[in-house]
């Protein structure tokens, strides 16, 4: 891959005439007029600890729904976490009073994605704007992942046992498959105890749930929360298979099941739904204008607009030039507050760095200079739950920017994301906006 540098001499008229200024929620203006009609909007992040990703996609959600009718919001979470919030800013019986309680209990590694400041404040937001809604137009808030594994499997033997008994006896066969993952944390050691297919338990009681989830009692949702939880078991099938035996599709398997999730969330919610999509730019970025392609990888991003442009399919990416993280060193270590340095040379984030360091808005299909300018291959920033920077050469995705997202922002610097366990200094609730409203 060649031409990793950056040509242009870029002169103050031209950035007053192809960036967009990027400092209240009037400046989206633009991004509103190029979403339009669109039914998918997916919006990314460039790390999943930084506190202005958050904030502005909490600024767009909420222009979305406010105007545009959105029906839900769909993050890179898990299935049962998520679902419990979805049940509070709905205000279903016996789902909580305070968002802050339902967050704090989102405890797997990596917790402070979900279990944040910002995210309390959105959700209380949304429970807010839910007030006198009819049940099927208050907003939601659901999980697209697999990790939930095990919490799958929890609560759907609890809600089946008392539900419906025949198809929780499919359940207990499910839940017993997969007992060589929970005993064994070595790899290798799953694989030699694994029972010879798992797949024929998890087929079935999908295909069980799917028939009766119609006929389930509980609030409206409970036959969607139990046939989402069984697809994760079906999934994780797959998932773990690819991770045990090493092969590189585990990643596919991933994103596969995420568009399932969201296939099935739009269902559900009928044919004028809208969705929301929070997810890691590695997810929602197009995969195919990025060297992922070349390792046979797609994503989420892909999948939509492979499936759903007809219907208005908007991508949204997020960088920044340097600031703070929120991160671990490695995989399940505690997470602490990280120095984000300066990006590199002739990367996406040095580029707009170099022609002003105010934050900017891109929009590129109107803007026949700026996709010239960018559609060539540019280190794009990645940094995810694990951060090093000693290695940060290796946190730059070869991408084609202009292909990848239909629309960019850019802050020049940001800070860290607040975890819910850390204290805020000096406030109950650290500022949770990224200006003024």
């Amino acid at each position: 891959m060649t031409g990793l540098t950056d040509p242009w001499v870029y002169t103050s008229e031209d950035i007053l005439r192809d960036y967009h200024r990027l400092e209240r929620s009037k400046d989206l203006d633009p991004l509103m007029e190029r979403i339009g009609n669109a039914k998918y909007v997916l919006l990314g992040e460039a790390s999943h600890g930084t506190h202005e990703y958050y904030t502005w996609r909490t600024a767009i959600s909420k222009r979305l729904i406010e105007e545009k009718g959105f029906s839900f919001i769909a993050v890179e979470g898990d299935w049962p976490d998520c679902y419990k919030l979805n049940r509070l800013v709905k205000a279903y019986p016996g789902s909580g009073i305070k968002a802050e309680d339902v967050v704090r209990d989102f405890r797997r590694w990596p917790t402070w994605m979900w279990a944040n400041w910002e995210i309390v404040a959105f959700s209380e937001w949304m429970k807010n704007f839910n007030v006198g809604l009819s049940a099927e137009n208050k907003i939601g808030f659901y999980g697209l992942d697999i990790y939930s594994l095990w919490e799958s499997m929890e609560v759907i033997v609890d809600y089946l046992q008392k539900e419906d008994p025949v198809t929780a006896e499919f359940a207990m066969k499910a839940v017993n498959c997969f007992e060589p993952y929970k005993e064994e944390d070595n790899y290798v050691n799953a694989l030699n105890a694994l029972k010879p297919d798992c797949k024929n338990e998890v087929v079935r009681l999908l295909q069980e749930i799917r028939k009766k989830a119609p006929q389930y009692d509980g609030d409206r949702e409970a036959g969607l929360n139990a046939e989402m939880n069984a697809m994760v078991l079906a999934d994780a099938e797959k998932y773990y298979q690819a991770m045990i035996t090493f092969r590189d599709n585990s990643w596919n398997v991933r994103d596969k099941h995420m568009m399932e999730t969201l296939n099935a969330l739009m269902k559900f919610h009928g044919p004028r739904a809208k969705v929301i999509v929070w997810e890691h730019n590695t997810h929602i970025g197009d995969a195919r204008a990025t060297a992922m392609r070349q390792e046979g990888l797609l994503n989420v991003g892909q999948l939509v607009r492979e499936q759903h442009e007809a219907e208005g399919v908007v991508l949204v990416g997020f960088g920044s030039y340097e600031g703070s993280v929120i991160a671990g060193s490695s995989w399940g270590d505690p997470m602490k507050k990280m120095i984000v340095p300066p990006a590199k040379e002739n990367s996406v984030e040095e580029i707009l760095h170099r022609d002003s360091t105010e934050n900017k808005l891109l929009i590129f299909d109107k803007n026949t200079t700026l996709k010239e300018r960018f559609n060539n291959w540019l280190g794009h920033r990645a940094i995810g739950v694990v951060y090093n920077t000693e290695r940060e050469n290796g946190n730059y995705v070869p991408t084609i920017l202009p292909s990848r997202y239909d629309a960019f922002l850019y802050i020049n610097q940001t800070k860290a994301l607040h975890p819910l366990h850390i204290k805020p200094d000096g406030h109950l609730m650290p500022e949770t906006y990224p200006f003024g409203m």
